[in-house]
């Protein structure tokens, strides 16, 4: 009970102790459990109005990329979903393993991003080109995988999504002809994934907020051509919603490659470059990738498994209504996206100088930041439930009360998933994979998957109720990466231990 009053007075004559913390910068790797809940107390909960615009200035381009491609993509199933619950079924089934093959690749730039972003605050632009080499090599190889298994095992890969369901053979019938077609937009996915993700790593939002609108344009033109056979084209319905899509694809990765030829960012590599390894580096960003890629892998096989249960509890009209809740929620779960962009650069930048006492106090402000941009999203999920009866319009009233019932379901729980966002962001901003592991992975592992096959075996309870219980382990997951955070495992300078430019 004596400590705090003896610390006080210790800091009070402060001007005769030269290890006071007031007086001497604080090395936060080597300080006592007890200095740093001292130092806690110091840091402000909240940054200044200036410190949350420099956040906002990297989220909003970011978000609003996303959300203009959410946008068309709820514009693609509006079109898609005037072909009738079992059609717009195929399309979204086919969606779920272009989702994992997105996943996979997201995680890979994520990992080589910790280092991009550290790599940019020090300025070492070899450093840069060899994270971004690394992005593209396996990239490339999912790419190639993802491609296989779409053109030459379509329907075995897709019959797991409609396992039990009334209508699964129909359905596969419609994702198959999707997926044949959507299989060729693997490499141009990678190429503007790569490229899109590293502007973005070095602070450069603008670009890709504006290429993706253009690509998206591209998009829904070319929908609104072939979909229903519009100026003179064939009229292809599914086929011709995975068309437009490659051409898009296509557009956009000869945009993004004609952007970085012209303004030369710093990790812009020649094509000896790709043969330039430095095996020390690549090591590095593997040991990374390999936590939080199978993390997030975990997260998605928990994902698709659900899915495939959910999908299980009825014909086409749960397949169409929880698939249309997720092209509504898409427009709200923006804020992942800019959450995890904003705290990435602002912190990894500021760890890549070697400032962690700055790296420290950041860490507190975003993730209180984080709080109150939970609850402001979960008023913007709540009025998306208008858009259904609009948007969805020629879905079958079963699917719309389905889609209803999940977009509001979803709105509740963003407080909870920006926050937890936002505690991985900060962790991986660091290198810190594997905090991902333990609290993401595991849960996936041990509870959800387990838990979603109970449901299914055990009771009769429909696909809402379902996701609404197994998503209640988000609230133990937070309080584990708090006590992770406070190890500060992610407090560490990734680019003074891997100096690239000095090989």
């Amino acid at each position: 009970m004596r400590i705090l009053p003896r610390l006080k007075s210790w800091q009070r004559n402060c001007s005769a102790n030269s290890e006071c913390l007031s007086c001497k910068p604080f090395d936060y790797t080597q300080g006592t459990s007890l200095e740093k809940k001292l130092l806690d107390k110091k840091i402000n909960r909240f940054g200044s109005a200036a410190f949350y615009s420099s956040a906002l200035k990297i989220a909003l381009p970011v978000m609003a990329q996303l959300l203009v491609q959410n946008l068309v993509s709820l514009i693609d199933n509006f079109m898609v979903s005037g072909l009738g619950d079992v059609k717009m079924s195929g399309v979204n089934i086919s969606g779920q393993i272009i989702f994992l093959f997105i996943v996979f690749l997201t995680t890979v730039c994520t990992a080589a991003g910790i280092f991009m972003t550290q790599f940019s605050g020090a300025e070492d632009k070899n450093g840069m080109r060899q994270s971004f080499c690394f992005k593209l090599w396996v990239g490339l190889f999912i790419a190639a995988l993802f491609m296989s298994a779409s053109l030459f095992f379509p329907r075995m890969v897709l019959s797991f999504m409609v396992r039990g369901n009334t209508q699964a053979g129909d359905i596969l019938d419609q994702g198959q002809q999707y997926l044949w077609i959507i299989a060729f937009t693997g490499i141009p996915i990678v190429v503007s994934t790569v490229i899109a993700s590293s502007l973005r790593e070095i602070g450069r939002v603008n670009a890709p907020l504006v290429i993706s609108i253009f690509a998206t344009l591209v998009n829904t033109f070319f929908n609104w051509v072939f979909i229903y056979g519009n100026l003179g084209a064939p009229r292809l319905e599914v086929r011709g919603a995975a068309i437009a899509t490659v051409i898009a694809r296509a557009v956009e990765m000869l945009v993004f490659i004609i952007y970085i030829l012209a303004r030369k960012p710093p990790f812009l590599i020649r094509v000896y470059d790709m043969f330039h390894v430095n095996f020390k580096l690549y090591k590095e960003i593997c040991s990374r990738a390999a936590m939080s890629s199978c993390s997030e892998m975990l997260w998605a096989v928990a994902e698709t498994v659900s899915a495939a249960l959910y999908n299980g509890r009825g014909g086409s009209e749960v397949v169409s209504g929880m698939s249309a809740s997720f092209a509504i929620a898409n427009l709200f779960f923006v804020a992942f996206s800019g959450i995890i962009t904003s705290t990435g650069v602002i912190i990894g930048k500021s760890l890549g100088r070697g400032d962690l006492e700055l790296a420290r106090k950041q860490k507190v402000w975003l993730l209180n930041g984080a709080n109150v941009f939970g609850l402001m999203m979960t008023g913007v999920g709540l009025v998306t439930i208008l858009l259904v009866p609009i948007v969805f319009r020629h879905l079958s009233p079963q699917s719309q009360s389905i889609c209803k019932s999940m977009v509001f379901v979803m709105a509740l729980y963003m407080p909870a998933w920006v926050y937890i966002n936002g505690q991985f962001s900060v962790s991986r901003a660091g290198g810190d994979t594997m905090m991902g592991m333990l609290v993401d992975g595991i849960s996936n592992v041990f509870v959800v998957i387990p838990g979603i096959f109970l449901m299914a075996k055990l009771t009769s309870i429909g696909p809402v109720i379902m996701y609404t219980i197994i998503k209640a382990v988000e609230f133990p997951k937070i309080a584990i990466a708090t006590w992770w955070l406070k190890k500060e495992k992610w407090l560490v300078n990734l680019a003074a231990k891997n100096e690239a430019g000095k090989e």
